[in-house]
């Protein structure tokens, strides 16, 4: 069995997976589930000075991923100081409290959260060219409080510059990604967006933006030295071990909580193990940040070079034969058979074959 264990910023982890901040930390109670599930630790629903006003409907499952129009907890701030924050320290994980969103917000709950948090996670939402705002909030926080300060980041195209400006402004570790947006949906049944914001957007959560996030982490992997929480679209242990390879240092799950429930934390726990296990990875430390080291020696051509078929795994399916666009591909006595003279070398059909019976030679 492979060591999943991870240290970030002295804090110990028995596995890398924990919750993100949202619904599935909603409260103390929801906290607790979170860790019979199977979370390494908890990361509570951000708080502000005043509860959050979300408007409804604020959750939608839109297949490829979920528009959400939530906010900050919209509890009050005592009564996570009196209730929530007791219950899920109980838990006996690490507890990394969420806090938003200006510094002089964060210069106020910083010390009132602090008999209770291991770390902080300040989320700042999206901002503009302007870093200072982001800088002052980490400033604030790391005067207030003698924990670790982690930041959590929305997908900006300038991603490298807002990561290196607030490592320089004292940040212990990032979390990236926040949720992608303004994004929308529509009820084709009434007409009615699916939100209830006055504009009808929200933002656009899991599997849909996983390959986002996982090119943040990557880029930011290169800028900074500070540890990365991956966040975006974990929906398996492979998606887990996608974001170490990026440069992430642990990971945190959110949508795939919310429609799966709490168990999902140790689900992806033992897919990752066996992952590891089968490519024989001693421990999760061995993938993190592999594929920037593969990068660097890796050689990059445009010549095209055809895939090779395991006809042994081949199932016969037929959705290489479906999806190549260049119609490379047919079944031959039963077995996927590719013509090297057609094909583009495009490797579609790897991410399209169920049983990876379709490899790149080499």
């Amino acid at each position: 069995m492979a060591d999943l264990s991870v240290t970030i910023c002295g804090l110990h982890f028995v596995s890398p997976l924990m919750p993100a901040a949202g619904p599935p930390t909603r409260d103390g109670a929801a906290c607790i589930a979170a860790v019979a599930g199977g979370a390494a630790a908890i990361v509570s629903k951000t708080i502000s000075l005043e509860p959050a006003q979300v408007p409804r409907p604020c959750i939608s499952d839109v297949q490829v991923g979920m528009l959400n129009t939530e906010l900050w907890s919209e509890l009050t701030k005592e009564q996570w100081l009196e209730q929530e924050y007791s219950l899920a320290k109980a838990t006996g994980v690490p507890l990394i409290v969420g806090l938003g969103y200006t510094a002089e917000q964060i210069a106020e709950l910083a010390p009132m959260v602090r008999p209770f948090a291991d770390a902080l996670e300040l989320s700042c939402h999206y901002i503009g060219n302007d870093l200072r705002p982001i800088q002052d909030t980490v400033r604030a926080a790391k005067k207030a409080v003698d924990v670790p300060v982690f930041v959590k980041m929305s997908p900006h195209p300038n991603i490298q510059d807002i990561a290196v400006a607030v490592e320089a402004a004292g940040a212990d570790a990032l979390v990236m990604i926040n949720s992608f947006g303004p994004c929308m949906g529509i009820d084709v049944e009434t007409g009615l967006p699916l939100m209830g914001s006055q504009s009808g957007y929200g933002w656009l959560s899991g599997r849909a933006i996983k390959a986002l996030a996982v090119r943040c982490i990557f880029d930011a992997a290169h800028a900074v030295k500070i540890p990365i929480f991956g966040v975006g679209g974990v929906a398996t242990g492979k998606d887990a071990a996608e974001m170490f390879m990026a440069g992430a240092s642990a990971v945190q799950i959110c949508t795939e909580a919310i429609l799966k429930g709490p168990a999902i934390y140790g689900k992806i726990a033992g897919e990752l193990n066996a992952f590891l296990d089968s490519h024989g990875y001693a421990s999760v430390s061995d993938i993190q940040g592999l594929t920037l080291k593969k990068m660097q020696q890796r050689q990059f051509s445009t010549e095209a070079t055809a895939p090779c078929v395991n006809k042994a795994r081949c199932i016969s399916c037929g959705k290489c034969v479906q999806s190549c666009p260049y119609q490379a591909i047919q079944l031959i006595e039963k077995k996927a058979f590719i013509d090297e003279q057609v094909c583009f070398g495009c490797g579609l059909c790897l991410s399209r074959c169920p049983v990876q019976a379709i490899r790149f030679p080499g």
